[in-house]
C-alpha cells in the first residue's frame, strides 16, 4: 500500500498460534498503534504526519479485520497479555504506544501489568475505567452506522470524517464493522467496556510518561473519565479539546498531531 511518500506494508506475525496481521509504515523509532472497537480505519492525516519520523506498527486485534480470532482471548486483559508476548518475541519493548478507545484500554491493561514494556504512552479517550459522571455509550443498542456517527460531535462538518463515512456504507464496510462489534461484545460485554480493578492496578504505572487526549463533547466515553485516568497514573497529563467528540485525531487533527509530536519527541 502507498500513501504519498509513505509505504504501508501489511504482513503477518505468528503469536501463540495466531497469525496477527500488522500494518507498518514510516521511518524512525517504532510507535505501536492500538486501534479502537470499530477496527483499523486505514491511513488518516495523523498517521501520515507521525509516520514522517516514526515507524507506525499497527496490529489488527485478534478477531478484528484480517486477523483471525484467538479463542482463548476472552477479555481485554487477555488481549493485553497477547500483545505483551508479541512485543517480547519481536524485541520491540520498550516501545512508545498510542491507543484509541478500546485500544487505549488495552494499552492501560498492558501498563498495569508491566509498565516497563512502554517508553511513553498516549491514550485517546480510552475505555476501561467507569466514568465518574455519565455512562459509556451502549453502542450495541444501535446499528454500526449510528455508532460511527456518534463518535464525532459534528459529522457533516468534520472533513476527514465526512470523506471516510459521508456516503452510503458499502456492504463490505458494514460487515467489517459488525464483525468488530461482535468481537468487542465477546471480550468487553460484562462489565460493559470497563474493568473495575483497573484504576487500582494502574498504580504501578505511576511515572510512565503518559498523555491523555479527550474531547469535551465526547458522547461515547464521558470526558469525566479523564480525571479517573489521571488520578490512577501518577504524573499523567490530560489534554481536553473543546468542540470535539470521541475522535480528536480526526476532529482536531492539527492540534492532536502537534501535541502528540511534542510529547513523543518526534
Amino acid at each position: 500500500m502507498a500513501d504519498g511518500a509513505i509505504q504501508w506494508r501489511e504482513g503477518t506475525v505468528r503469536v501463540d498460534g495466531t497469525d496477527l496481521t500488522v500494518v507498518t509504515g514510516g521511518a524512525g523509532r517504532p510507535l505501536l498503534v492500538l486501534h479502537d472497537e470499530l477496527g483499523y480505519a486505514g491511513s488518516l492525516k495523523w498517521n501520515r504526519a507521525l509516520a514522517a519520523r516514526r515507524t507506525l506498527v499497527t496490529p489488527l486485534h485478534p478477531g478484528f479485520g484480517r486477523t483471525e480470532r484467538a479463542e482463548w482471548i476472552g477479555s481485554i486483559r487477555d488481549m493485553a497479555a497477547f500483545y505483551a508476548r508479541y512485543l517480547k518475541e519481536n524485541q520491540l519493548a520498550p516501545i512508545d504506544v498510542i491507543g484509541f478507545s478500546l485500544g487505549g484500554w488495552i494499552a492501560g491493561e498492558m501498563a498495569a501489568s508491566n509498565p516497563a514494556q512502554f517508553r511513553k504512552m498516549i491514550l485517546v479517550a480510552p475505555a476501561g475505567i467507569r466514568p465518574q459522571q455519565g455512562e459509556i455509550l451502549d453502542f450495541f443498542q444501535m446499528m454500526a452506522p449510528q455508532q460511527v456517527l456518534a463518535s464525532v460531535r459534528d459529522p457533516a462538518n468534520t472533513r476527514e470524517f465526512a470523506e471516510l463515512y459521508g456516503g452510503p456504507m458499502a456492504p463490505e464496510q458494514f460487515e467489517s464493522f459488525e464483525e468488530a462489534r461482535a468481537q468487542t461484545a465477546r471480550i468487553a460485554w460484562t462489565p460493559f467496556m470497563h474493568n473495575p480493578s483497573l484504576p487500582h492496578l494502574l498504580g504501578v504505572a505511576g511515572g510512565l510518561p503518559t498523555l491523555i487526549f479527550w474531547g469535551r463533547q465526547d458522547g461515547v466515553v464521558p470526558p469525566s473519565t479523564a480525571e479517573a485516568w489521571r488520578a490512577a497514573i501518577s504524573g499523567a497529563r490530560v489534554v481536553m479539546f473543546d468542540g470535539c467528540g470521541h475522535r480528536p485525531e480526526i476532529e482536531r487533527s492539527a492540534d492532536f498531531i502537534r501535541e502528540a509530536e511534542a510529547f513523543l519527541g518526534v
